[in-house]
């Protein structure tokens, strides 16, 4: 087994029930739908969103990705009208952790995207999204609960990676962002150096 694919400390018996993990409050999403066959899921992508942009602590991304978003509260709305999306997980600037979509399906979160060779990393990966705006900075309890979610997510499936919206869909999306310390997630995962976003070294940053 390479260091990539060891588990960390944890219990996945218990953490979880089925692909729900127990310590997120479940917040179920119907955009979703299943994982081809026979695939493994060794990929985590971080995004950045926030609604509307620049504005924390509503209920808006929650809506969102349940598809109850209210379109004429915001001008900002009118541009999401009609999309499906969803992620796994949403992670909110105090570090509260929400779950929309069993990470055993596929939720709608990557669109076109490829990594390291692999197309639609949506077969194969978990999205986190974080509460925040692409380029800004993060809150230190979002990068405490996401090196623990990782961890947690690396007990239950064959995590290899963990990378930006921006690595798998470079010049069509650019989050999380510059303002994405990932040298200090990798220092709180202790993942080794090739297995968090390219480049990505603990000393560094």
């Amino acid at each position: 087994m390479s260091m990539a694919s060891e588990p960390f400390p944890g219990n996945a018996t218990t953490d979880w029930s089925g692909g729900w993990l127990r310590a997120a409050r479940r917040c179920e999403s119907s955009h979703f739908g299943p994982r081809p066959a026979q695939t493994d899921v060794d990929l985590i992508v971080v995004h950045a969103i926030s609604l509307p942009p620049g504005e924390y602590g509503g209920d808006q991304v929650e809506q969102f990705f349940a598809h109850r978003l209210d379109w004429l509260a915001h001008p900002y709305f009118e541009h999401l009208r009609g999309l499906r999306v969803s992620a796994h997980f949403f992670i909110r600037r105090d570090g509260a952790l929400l779950q929309f979509v069993d990470a055993d399906a596929r939720a709608w979160h990557a669109g076109a995207s490829s990594w390291r060779g692999r197309e639609q990393c949506n077969d194969h990966s978990i999205g986190i999204e974080l509460e925040g705006l692409e380029g800004d900075r993060f809150e230190s309890a979002q990068y405490a609960r996401l090196a623990h979610l990782c961890n947690s997510l690396r007990q239950r499936y064959p995590i290899a990676h963990v990378v930006g919206h921006e690595h798998i869909a470079p010049g069509r999306k650019h989050d999380p962002g510059a303002g994405f310390d990932w040298p200090l997630l990798q220092r709180l995962l202790g993942w080794p150096s090739e297995c968090v976003a390219p480049g990505t070294s603990a000393g560094s940053g």
